[in-house]
């Protein structure tokens, strides 16, 4: 192997273990040692990426391009700088054209090694050792090329995200995670590629074998034994919840009831915190919980603190979301393991021995086909919503804006990577049938200028009546801008959670789509424990019909944004002692059987 692939493939090995002040090393003596390779600038303009230096970088990558127009690095990097400035259509151009490159090279290669390898005589010692070096030049420059594939596809995956299309989010991190070096990168990417499968229709089934395969991540892990028989039924319960979300993120609108209002008599408390540390965090430590901020420590050592603690049940409340802690629950730290609240389908991790779901989300006579857990169903809603732990709350929007405007606005606030070419269609059809009507579409697509008229493009595609849609930015008064708001239209079949307790507490009603899985029933569920059970379709056609009835009844909309927040503080929704029954009696459930 010639000295220059050697340098690449040691710069990529420092790319792996996050040192790109070593890349930079590799790429100043590859640069020395020819200054008219486009390798050296192109490596160089990477390791000032990873750095920050996005300048240097866009300027060491156009040199590179200068010496070598194709230069595939290069253009990664480039990429990459779009993918960082939420240049969408930019970065899309360019890291699809790296991605198929990377991938034809390396089908090239391969293939040249397939024809070549026959020419060699086994008998002949020379030959040999001529096949051994070209063998290894071959798989070399396939391991480089796969380095760039895999660095593309992370890239390109979260600003597909963004722009609304999470299936080809998903499959470029399934890709990413089969060409990973490390087996804890492989296993991230894969729950990251799991978590973006809940944004579109996929079968239970379908799911939970795709899910399952997350397991085989954790194989060879050394799980700690426990001796659950040797513990009384009856006992005082040691219940640990472990996230990387006691912070300023959406799980902590519901997080407050578990250590505000369990019964203390039997059952004591510890949250694992295993993400970073703000002000909503200080706020939820004064509760009557014990508390280890894992945050920063060590795989080794989180581990070991929580197992010295011997908690009874270990709740994860974090499933496949950013910064998982499904690793940790991997080497079963407790003999109960239960996910809960942060995640709306099953983690496929054998470790998890229930999900906690309700008898809206996945009914008694129903058998769940999508899980890997068993399931533990509360008599309420599987969540409870305890707003004001973030933020002081905003007064409900009294007056419905329809009695100023004289025109109903429809709006959604739901993360657009939930809104699929299905749920366009029905908005469409609801502004069809109401021709005054208007929809506020606001979220963080249409905070980037490549976002918006990546939307544009969508709704033209679908003869959206444009003049009639408002694109919003995300903003942090977004709650104060559900005054604008007559009626919001929840997304399918990933439905909005917080986002549509924050809807209804703002005094705004919400039709949802009740579809077939936990994920797809969350909106009902909360519906329904805020008892707006008339608000829930069972069809898309009845979907279309509801929104399009309520918009025209301007006195029902308005009875909604005038009593809706009083109505939901006397609901289940919002009753914590009352939904903290529930999960407790599920507790000992798993702790029985």
């Amino acid at each position: 192997m010639n000295e220059k692939l050697h340098r690449l493939v040691l710069a990529e090995k420092f790319a792996a273990d996050g040192d790109p002040r070593g890349m930079r090393v590799i790429a100043r003596e590859i640069f020395d040692s020819n200054p008219n390779s486009a390798d050296g600038p192109a490596l160089m303009a990477e390791a000032a990426l990873y750095l920050g230096n996005n300048d240097e970088a866009d300027i060491l990558a156009h040199d590179a391009l200068l010496t070598d127009p194709g230069n595939i690095r290069a253009r990664l990097v480039i990429g990459g700088i779009a993918a960082e400035n939420f240049d969408l259509k930019e970065e899309f151009s360019l890291l699809k054209s790296v991605i198929e490159d990377s991938k034809n090279d390396i089908a090239k290669l391969k293939k040249f090694w397939f024809e070549n390898r026959r020419k060699f005589a086994p008998n002949q010692k020379e030959k040999n050792n001529a096949q051994e070096l070209l063998e290894e030049e071959v798989n070399t420059r396939i391991f480089l090329s796969g380095r760039i594939l895999y660095k593309a596809l992370r890239f390109i995956s979260n600003g597909l995200y963004l722009a609304g299309d999470p299936q080809a989010a998903a499959d470029a991190l399934r890709e990413a995670s089969e060409l990973a070096e490390k087996d804890e990168d492989a296993a991230e990417l894969y729950s990251k590629y799991l978590f973006f499968l809940n944004y579109r229709e996929v079968s239970p089934t379908v799911m939970k074998d795709t899910a399952k395969k997350y397991s085989s991540f954790f194989a060879n892990v050394t799980r700690f034994n426990h001796s659950k028989h040797k513990y009384s039924p009856d006992k005082k319960l040691k219940i640990g919840y472990i996230s990387p979300d006691f912070r300023r993120h959406a799980v902590a609108n519901f997080v407050l009831p578990l250590i505000r209002d369990f019964d203390t008599d039997n059952f004591s408390v510890t949250c694992y915190n295993t993400g970073k540390k703000d002000a909503v965090t200080e706020k939820l430590k004064r509760n009557r919980v014990s508390w280890r901020d894992l945050g920063g420590r060590n795989f080794r050592t989180s581990s070991r603190l929580i197992s010295e603690d011997n908690p009874d049940i270990l709740i994860d409340l974090s499933g496949h979301t950013q910064n998982s802690c499904l690793p940790l629950m991997a080497l079963k730290l407790a003999p109960i393991q239960i996910s809960a609240i942060g995640y709306t389908a099953t983690t496929g991790l054998d470790a998890i021995d229930f999900f906690l779901s309700d008898k809206i989300c996945l009914p008694e006579r129903e058998q769940p086909a999508g899980f890997t857990e068993k399931i533990l169903r509360t008599e309420n809603c599987c969540l409870c919503y305890a707003p004001g732990v973030i933020r002081d709350m905003p007064a409900a929007g009294v007056k419905a804006p329809v009695l100023q405007n004289g025109y109903v606005t429809y709006g959604s606030f739901n993360n657009f990577a939930k809104v699929g070419d299905e749920v366009l269609y029905l908005w469409r059809a609801i502004l069809d049938e109401m021709p005054d009507a208007v929809l506020v579409i606001k979220n963080k697509i249409c905070s980037v200028e490549s976002g918006r008229e990546i939307l544009l493009e969508r709704l033209k595609k679908m003869s959206f009546p444009l003049n009639r849609v408002e694109m919003r930015p995300y903003s942090p008064d977004y709650l104060e801008q559900y005054r604008d708001i007559d009626i919001a239209l929840d997304s399918f079949p990933y439905n909005g959670g917080l986002t549509t307790c924050e809807a209804l507490y703002m005094g705004v009603p919400v039709v949802t789509l009740r579809g077939k899985t936990h994920g797809s029933r969350l909106a009902s569920s909360i519906l329904t424990a805020a008892d707006c059970k008339e608000l829930i379709a069972q069809s898309q056609m009845e979907y279309v019909k509801k929104a399009v009835q309520i918009g025209k009844r301007k006195e029902l909309i308005a009875g909604y944004h005038a009593g809706l927040r009083e109505h939901l503080l006397k609901s289940a929704l919002m009753d914590g002692r009352k939904y903290m029954n529930g999960l407790e009696k599920c507790w000992r459930e798993a702790w029985k059987i």
